[in-house]
């Protein structure tokens, strides 16, 4: 079993991210940007666009002129490539701290679910500000994993109960940008204006144990990261703890809430 303190978090494999969080992502994504009200006809540039999720979303209820997507993972890239075929959208491989675009060209710039992972989020947000015209969007939006992205703080607890090592790799715990005040206060520290926050609640109903648990075994991201790198008989002993803990319908059902925290601003005029 790989150390707490040396794991990496994997980003590979975009068929198994999507059914880890993906489909989430996207019930949270529809609620965001309807909530941000950009006009017609804008450009976006969505920052750690990952498989699409909300690059689609734009599409889908935004009617962008354009959407730039930027993703430092050419697995996750090739996915939303093959899987959004606009004319409208290109995507490109970058890092969120050094964006490849050009200054002062997009109406609005977002990032969903990917804030936390860059090692400096103040560079990000800078390069955000850079990219948009005076005035323009920032917003972002985050798992609320400390509270209630359910799906991930049951898996974490049960996992902490068996393994008080897996409390290192618990995103409530390595991500502490990931609370309103915390959220608020960097954007205010990159010198954004007229910050407004909500969290976004969505259900997460899983038709049975499987559709809660398998995912878990894609290796994308850190909880699952984490499970697989159990040996068997670990593994299989959060999997039966998990099966007696979460509430289960009479259907064999599933039913949970996945919180998302949102923040969006205005850039400096």
């Amino acid at each position: 079993m790989v150390e707490a303190a040396h794991r990496e978090d994997k980003w590979s494999a975009g068929d198994a991210y999507e059914p880890y969080v993906g489909r989430w992502s996207r019930l949270v994504a529809a609620e965001f940007v309807d909530w941000l009200a950009v006009g017609r006809g804008a450009r976006w540039l969505d920052v750690g666009c990952g498989t699409g999720a909300l690059t689609w979303t734009i599409l889908d209820r935004a009617s962008p002129r354009q959407v730039i997507g930027v993703d430092a993972s050419e697995a996750f890239l090739g996915f939303a490539r093959d899987s959004i075929r606009d004319p409208r959208v290109e995507f490109r491989i970058g890092d969120a701290r050094a964006l490849p675009v050009d200054e002062a060209t997009f109406d609005a710039a977002v990032a969903g679910l990917v804030l936390n992972f860059v090692p400096e989020p103040a560079k990000a947000l800078a390069e955000m500000s850079r990219a948009v015209r005076p005035g323009g969007i920032i917003s972002v939006y985050v798992w609320d994993y400390a509270g209630e992205m359910q799906l991930m703080r049951r898996f974490w607890d049960a996992a902490a109960a068996l393994d008080p090592a897996a409390r290192d790799l618990d995103e409530g715990r390595r991500f502490p940008i990931c609370n309103p005040e915390a959220l608020r206060a960097l954007f205010a520290e990159a010198g954004l204006r007229e910050i407004r926050d909500r969290a976004i609640d969505v259900p997460t109903v899983f038709r049975d144990f499987d559709d809660y648990w398998l995912p878990f075994l894609g290796g994308q991201g850190p909880a699952p990261g984490y499970c697989v790198s159990l040996p068997e008989a670990k593994r299989e002993a959060l999997r039966q703890k998990l099966h007696a803990e979460l509430p289960t319908t009479s259907d064999g059902s599933i039913h949970l809430t996945a919180r998302a925290l949102a923040v969006r601003s205005f850039g400096p005029l």
